[in-house]
């Protein structure tokens, strides 16, 4: 018969790709994951991975079965906490956020479900959705646009993406530009792969003509600090920059076109929401509408 112990193990080396990191996760040691697997994988007369030296990759029969040991798992933690006395559902809720929801939205989330349990990994969408496709994450809050055919997405939030500079870059002197006006211009850019940077090299880069000097970053953060520090132009979301604008640490550059996008929460076609999950979508819709 098959076990619990031994799904659990399965479940931590398919996300981990890695012994250490999934015997660090579970308390064991290397040996008795290494033992629980072999078994498992007697008993189901098929590997599950492929030892490509240092990591264990998910071969074909890993991959069926990765969905399968995920929900029951997910659902022997409802059954568990079924009877609680609290009405709250208990766990932890394995969450990714690309940098404009991570930094600047998430947290007050999490602020408005104090009793909600996370380890929240924040990067750019592409990763997410690599995470998600791998089942290392339960869902992820998106703000680029989701390429993998595993994963589903639900329409969350509407943003608004500017054009921003420092108070005294020679732009602001004039009160409406075009596009065109912006050529050889220096900016600062997110990495590629970036939800913000796909989005720039998709609406604005074919409109710019040449560009001045370019700086990448990775973090939001990052970029709006170096704009403040006077290196040039961002594209960048109203809900990141809005306590930057209202102190007049960066301004708008008005080049008279709306740019938008829409925020989403994403997770795999074949993941099983727990009731946390459950609970966390319908508060995240929630406060969409609000």
């Amino acid at each position: 018969m098959i076990s619990l112990k031994q799904l659990q193990v399965f479940s931590s080396i398919a996300r981990h790709g890695n012994l250490g990191l999934a015997a660090e996760e579970l308390f064991l040691s290397k040996g008795a994951l290494s033992q629980a697997l072999a078994e498992l994988e007697r008993r189901l007369g098929n590997p599950l991975f492929d030892r490509v030296h240092p990591r264990l990759q998910l071969n074909a029969q890993g991959r069926q079965l990765q969905p399968l040991a995920e929900e029951v798992l997910s659902r022997i933690t409802d059954i568990e906490h079924l009877f609680d006395d609290s009405a709250e559902p208990s766990g932890t809720l394995r969450l990714g956020a690309s940098q404009t929801i991570g930094n600047y939205l998430l947290p007050r989330l999490l602020a408005r479900q104090p009793g909600l349990q996370a380890r929240v990994c924040i990067t750019n969408t592409h990763n997410l959705c690599e995470m998600l496709a791998r089942f290392e994450l339960d869902m992820a809050l998106i703000e680029g646009e989701n390429y993998h055919p595993a994963l589903v997405t639900q329409d969350w939030l509407s943003d608004e993406m500017l054009i921003v500079t420092h108070p005294n870059h020679p732009l602001t002197r004039q009160r409406t530009l075009s596009l065109a006006q912006l050529e050889h211009y220096d900016w600062v850019l997110r990495e590629p792969r970036s939800g913000n940077r796909e989005q720039f090299d998709r609406e604005l880069l074919p409109r710019l003509g040449t560009l001045g000097n370019m700086l990448e970053l990775n973090t939001l953060e990052s970029v709006m600090q170096a704009v403040e520090q006077g290196l040039g132009l961002a594209f960048v979301s109203r809900r990141a920059a809005q306590d930057r604008l209202a102190t007049g640490r960066l301004v708008v550059v008005d080049v008279n076109i709306q740019l938008s996008r829409t925020l989403r929460l994403a997770w795999h076609k074949q993941k099983y929401h727990s009731a946390l999950q459950r609970r966390f979508i319908s508060f995240c819709l929630q406060q969409g509408q609000g």
